[in-house]
């Protein structure tokens, strides 16, 4: 249907439609500016969205695209099976952080807010947050010996957390009693209220100023937009079919790899993606419920199809996605599912691999392709416990136009850098090392971006250290013949000088004063033929330092003047 068959004067819907947005924007800035711990204030782990009256995503911020694309699978669940359209009132807000009730993971909590107008609804606003900690069997909720889902933190079903515009105190204690940093909860659960009043008013004065049904009528048109802009993005497609297997490194409790398999048949304007053949859900807590697989799926195809398609969820009309029940990629209660970005971040990558087969002008190498998780729990000079909850990054694949970006957060999370003199202001960490890793971009015509090493130091008496971390024996892989980016790593030295290398995903990992925690990240994989690259960014990658005169002999061809590039 057209905007105008929407009765809907185009202009005005382009007014409409960028006022949403900003309303989702003034959402997340008022987080960022209100939220008080490091995960949500610095690495800005949070996500904000407007819903039409239905529950459909209209309007979304720059933020995180895993959260965005399932927030509103998370809303229709809560409309569909707990709290029905009808019995929600004006004030209301209905927290949820259950994967098994249309969630992300347990430490994603998201919130909701009715938007009424002269006693109607309008729309529903919402936020995510990736709060510090939701207690579990360890500091951060990633613990890595979670068997079910019981092992990984308290649930919250969808209930109403204010109720007609008063706050539930009850279920917010609750909540504060079973988390290891009440403080920073509250103050994050806070700012997620603070920014749905923000949300609800913005949006009421759209209503006000336009109408409820012209408003309704302009959401409804701006779904069909994008559905009618990802079909033509598909239509120019070229059909066929294509198949991709990625391997994840193991569910850290085996190490069996982890299959996930992807058939993507593109026919005209639609396009569907078949998870047949993916390994079935595993016993570690690296599983997937649908919601969030299907969150990989159409981030990788919006990435891959580029334009300006807006975001919402009439995108998604044009796609079906499959998934084995009881499989890693649509598992069961009551399966684990905290380190569910281990196996999400890969099946993007599996989607884009597909997609290559089919316009491999478009696709870039693989990139790092995992949310380098860790958290340490210690405790401060006043002997006050606290958690250092961190995220890092790696390197992008190279592509048909240049080369990867260095050290970038990509993909699925879009997270910003925890600075080094902020971490080492609040926790007793000192920072020893933090920069590129040369070598760890795969070799290519262009090559993957580098990955990067973060190393601190212990200075509490002792300390717990978890980790969430892949891509310790799968590189990410390069295409058109170029070559993989580097392996993860991730090593502890002992006051002593001793050294332990330690798995991908782990918990608990005593740490004592003075011990030295080095984290390395995967480069990203190269692009094209190694031996065709251009002798002029081989030679500034040597006098920069990205690329070794041995590797640029082993890999690139390149004949080193001794003395040169020492």
């Amino acid at each position: 249907m057209s905007d105008l068959q929407h009765g809907i004067d185009p202009i005005r819907l382009e007014v409409i439609r960028n006022a949403l947005v900003a309303a989702a924007e003034e959402m997340s800035i008022t987080i960022w500016r209100t939220s008080r711990s490091t995960v949500v204030r610095e690495i800005l782990d949070f996500s904000t969205a407007v819903f039409d009256a239905q529950g459909n995503n209209i309007a979304q911020s720059a933020r995180i695209p895993v959260h965005l694309n399932s927030m509103s699978d998370c809303l229709r669940t809560i409309l569909d099976r707990f709290i029905p359209l009808e019995h929600w009132n004006d004030g209301d807000v209905i927290v949820t952080n259950d994967p098994y009730s249309g969630g992300q993971h347990l430490p994603d909590i998201q919130t909701f807010r009715p938007v009424f107008v002269d006693g109607r609804r309008a729309a529903i606003v919402g936020t995510l947050c990736h709060h510090v900690d939701v207690g579990g069997g360890a500091a951060g909720s990633y613990y890595a010996g979670a068997t079910e889902i019981f092992h990984e933190g308290i649930r919250i079903p969808p209930l109403r957390l204010v109720d007609k515009g008063v706050l539930n105190s009850g279920v917010f204690e609750m909540l504060l009693h079973n988390v290891r940093q009440p403080d920073e909860t509250r103050g994050d659960l806070n700012a997620q209220i603070a920014a749905l009043g923000i949300g609800e008013r913005a949006v009421a004065r759209m209503a006000k100023k336009y109408g409820s049904d012209p408003l309704a009528a302009a959401m409804a048109a701006i779904l069909d937009g994008s559905e009618r802009m990802m079909r033509a993005a598909l239509k120019a497609l070229p059909d066929g079919e294509a198949c991709f297997v990625e391997l994840v490194d193991d569910d850290g409790q085996s190490d069996e790899p982890i299959r996930l398999q992807v058939k993507i048949t593109k026919t005209g304007e639609t396009i569907g993606l078949d998870f047949a053949g993916s390994s079935p859900q595993v016993r570690g807590p690296v599983n997937n419920t649908p919601a969030m697989t299907c969150s990989a799926v159409y981030y990788a195809l919006l990435a891959a199809l580029g334009g300006d398609i807006p975001a919402n969820s009439g995108c998604y009309r044009a796609v079906t996605v499959t998934l084995p029940e009881g499989s890693v990629v649509n598992a069961a209660f009551p399966a684990p599912v905290a380190g569910r970005m281990v196996v999400n971040h890969r099946i993007a990558t599996a989607v884009f691999g597909a997609l290559a087969q089919i316009v491999p002008e478009r696709i870039p190498a693989a990139y790092y392709a995992i949310s380098y998780v860790y958290a340490l729990q210690t405790t401060n000079a006043a002997g006050k416990r606290q958690v250092y909850f961190d995220i890092e990054v790696g390197g992008w694949g190279g592509h048909a136009r240049g080369d990867g970006a260095s050290a970038l957060s990509c993909g699925l999370h879009n997270n910003t850098n925890a600075p080094i003199e902020m971490v080492e202001a609040k926790y007793p960490v000192t920072f020893t090392k933090y920069g590129l890793i040369p070598d760890s971009g795969g070799a290519g015509q262009f090559r993957g971006g580098l990955g990067l090493v973060r190393e601190w130091r212990l200075d509490a008496a002792e300390g717990s250290l978890s980790t969430n971390f892949e891509r310790f024996r799968h590189a990410p892989y390069g295409i058109q013949g170029g070559e993989p980016g580097s392996l993860s790593r991730t090593t502890v030295t002992r006051a002593d000088g001793s050294q332990l290398s330690l798995r991908s995903k782990v918990s608990g990992i005593p740490l004592a004063a003075g011990d030295i925690v080095t984290i390395e990240t995967s480069g990203g994989g190269g692009f094209g033929d190694p031996q065709k690259r251009d002798p002029q960014r081989l030679a500034k990658d040597l006098t920069d330092g990205m690329v070794s005169p041995q590797q640029a002999a082993s890999l690139y061809g390149a004949e080193i003047e001794k003395g040169a590039a020492a």
